[in-house]
């Protein structure tokens, strides 16, 4: 297939003059996708992210930190909801695990202040115990589901940034261990990467669930390498979730060809993976200026 001429552009603020035409409506993506409105598609993008980065430091913790298991702690958005889930104003919903054997720890409700994770959310400081079952410093609301899962020692270390709680990561072993310095920094250098991430996600789709009231992005930076308009193209869809078959359908591409463009991209943004090219696009203003 031939590749039709690129253009080079630049982010806002760069030194490379934009010389793409406005892009035109586009039809509905082969599948029943339609197109969304800006302010849809910074919303969908951003709880893309945001799903990912908390499914991503579940696994991280089980495989970077030696936990057997590792679950994130979530606010979650929907007052009624909270409430029926029993989490309470200030608590949070166990939304994302990675190692678990059993169920019970999934989608569990946590008020502030109860269990480990529930004291790390409103203390907004990290906790740890050798053997969380014989733990006298911590409620034990959840002895049940932490047996189910043969868990002793366990760390808590909550998701704060700009005095917003984002959530609470656990790293959890099935052995009475004492939490080292070396586990414990490294749980917590992850959780700060997430969180910052997570701040970054909210930021662009302004006032969100995480915190009411996170600010717009902030001006866009200039890229070191402009992108061509048909990785623009490609990327501007890849931020809205879109699979690379799916692109290419839309653009009348090889799929082949559309994940050349997409490790373009990647590269140009210096990324190394689709969640972390979506939150360059926003941060580099690429994907509003599409929108």
């Amino acid at each position: 297939m031939t590749r039709a001429a690129d253009t080079p552009i630049q982010a806002a603020g760069g030194a490379v003059t934009r010389a793409v035409t406005p892009v035109a409506p586009v039809a509905p993506v082969p599948g029943g996708l339609a197109p969304d409105r800006p302010d849809d598609l910074a919303a969908r993008a951003a709880e893309l992210v945001r799903d990912a980065l908390l499914g991503d430091l579940a696994r991280r913790v089980v495989a970077d930190c030696g936990a057997d298991v590792g679950l994130v702690g979530v606010p979650d958005e929907d007052p009624a909801r909270r409430a029926r889930a029993g989490a309470g104003p200030d608590g949070m919903v166990l939304r994302r695990w990675a190692g678990t054997r059993a169920d019970l720890l999934h989608d569990l409700a946590v008020p502030a202040g109860t269990g480990l994770g529930g004291r790390a959310l409103a203390e907004r400081a990290p906790n740890w115990v050798p053997d969380y079952r014989a733990a006298t410093t911590i409620s034990h609301h959840y002895d049940a589901a932490v047996v189910a899962e043969d868990l002793y020692a366990m760390l808590t270390v909550p998701l704060l940034h700009g005095g917003t709680v984002y959530g609470v990561v656990y790293a959890s072993l099935r052995a009475v261990v004492p939490f080292g310095d070396v586990r414990i920094a490294a749980v917590t250098k992850l959780a700060a990467a997430a969180t910052r991430a997570l701040a970054g996600a909210t930021a662009w789709s302004g006032p969100g669930p995480w915190n009411g009231s996170g600010p717009r992005r902030a001006a866009a930076a200039p890229l070191p390498t402009p992108l061509t308009r048909r990785e623009h193209e490609v990327l501007r869809w890849a931020a809205t979730g879109r699979t690379n078959p799916e692109i290419a359908a839309q653009l009348g591409l090889t799929r082949n060809t559309v994940t050349g463009y997409l490790k373009s991209a990647m590269h140009k943004l210096g990324v190394r993976n689709r969640t972390e090219l979506a939150l360059a696009a926003r941060e580099s203003g690429l994907v509003d200026e599409a929108g």
